[in-house]
Order: C-alpha cells, then structure tokens, then sequence
C-alpha cells in the first residue's frame, strides 16, 4: 500500500523536479539586450545613449536603446526578426526538447533580466516555448507609436540585486505558491536545478537546500562568485554545455 501511495504521489506531480534557468549567456550564447543593437542601420548606439547607463539600473538603460531604436524607424517585425537570430547555447535545445517531453516530472521556469518579448521570440522561433511553465522577466510592449517600451519585473529591498528584479524574491514566491496549491495540492519538489552564469543569479543561489543544485557556467561571474561564498547550502554543478546540464537532470530523474 505504501508502494501504491507513492507511486498515486508522484504521477500527480508531487514530487517533480523544478529546472530554473537564466536566459542571456545561459539558454542563448550572448546578451539578447545587446544583441537587438544589431537592428540598427549601424549596429551602433549614439554616445548620448551609450554614457546614460548607471550601475544597477540596466531596464532604465535599456527603455532608452529601445527608444531609440524607435526613432530610427525600425519595425516591431524588424526587432523581432533579429532578436530571432541569437544563437542558443551548445547542447540548450536538445535540453529543453528534453524538459517538454517530460512535463509530467519536470517543471520549467525562466527568471531573467532580459524581457517578455525578447524571451517569448527566441523560444518561440525554435519551438521551444512548450518547454517552459512560466516567465518572470522585465514586461515589454510596443507603444501605439511602434516603438518597444520595457519596465522592471517588480519592486524589492534586496542589496545585493539590480532595483528592477531579485531573483530570490521570484524563486521563493514561485515555490510558496506552488506549494500552496489549490484544489489540485500543493507541488513540494524534490529538486530545485537552478542554472546561471551571472552575478545576480547568486542571490537566488542562497535559498537553495542542501539536496538542490547550482548549475554555474564555466568561465563565468557566478562560477567565480560561488568559489568563495560560503553561504550555499546546495551542491554546485558547473556547465559549458547544455548537455552536461542534462546529464544532471536525468541523474536528478533517477536519484
């Protein structure tokens, strides 16, 4: 009976395993934020822009290139067609191809810096979107001009993050959620598998236990910041491909 209540368990999801990932320089090879430069008749942005930038505040920065890219008259079909073109990280879409094959014991969530259009256009192109439950990132839109606006995710009083967006705040709001519920219950995972590779993924970093993984990029701010953290609990897994991420998936499939 035991056995047959464990298995009733886990086919309705109680005991999934919840993959989190970055976005820029995690599932895509570069910085979508940069990369939608490359709209521009020049590739260039004017140094009134460039100089405007001030530390911490990186979704103000970017209302201003986006703005820009406005007036320059390129088209909501134009920023997308580029933005379209980012390449994916090694071994990213075999990972996610993964992770939608295997929505019944593996839950997906994006929680980034970018924005909601650039994220849902890249996954979107690769048919990749299924593979993801939720998106928590900078909300954008095209004003009634045409031109792309973005505002910050939300509002918080951690130190250690940008103003726009603290990843812990999302992640444990995230889980509390789905552990609360509904009528269907609560999901409680297993393991949370979070992947990075920058240095505002190491607060989110901090509120892992100690049976979760922190998967940081090789070569990357979060593998350095890791190095000398004493504060995570979790096992950390480094990565330089989306292949060794799923190895780890599949062993964390397995354990």
């Amino acid at each position: 009976m035991f056995f047959l209540n464990l298995l009733v368990l886990f086919s309705r999801g109680k005991m999934k395993i919840l993959m989190v990932f970055d976005f820029d320089h995690t599932v895509v090879d570069d910085n979508s934020d940069t990369w939608v430069i490359r709209c521009l008749p020049n590739r260039t942005l004017p140094n009134s822009v460039k100089s405007s930038y001030r530390k911490g505040h990186w979704t103000e920065f970017m209302g201003r290139v986006l703005k820009h890219i406005g007036e320059q008259e390129v088209s909501p079909d134009g920023v997308r067609s580029v933005m379209e073109t980012i390449p994916y990280t090694a071994g990213m879409a075999d990972l996610l191809t993964f992770i939608s094959e295997h929505k019944d014991r593996v839950d997906c969530i994006v929680v980034s810096d970018s924005n909601t259009l650039f994220i849902d256009w890249i996954l979107q192109a690769a048919g990749l979107r299924g593979a993801v439950d939720h998106i928590f990132t900078n909300p954008a839109h095209f004003n009634d001009h045409g031109h792309m606006e973005v505002s910050g995710h939300h509002s918080h009083d951690c130190q250690r993050c940008p103003v726009n967006l603290c990843k812990r705040k999302v992640l444990e709001q995230y889980l509390s959620q789905r552990a609360g519920g509904g009528s269907s219950g609560g999901v409680s995972y297993r393991c949370v598998v979070y992947v990075g590779d920058g240095g505002n993924d190491l607060c989110p970093a901090l509120c892992l236990r100690a049976q979760d993984v922190v998967m940081p990029r090789v070569g990357y701010s979060l593998e350095k910041l890791l190095r000398v953290e004493e504060g995570v609990r979790a096992r950390v897994s480094a990565w330089s491909s989306g292949e060794q991420i799923l190895q780890e998936l599949k062993a964390s499939m397995e354990s």
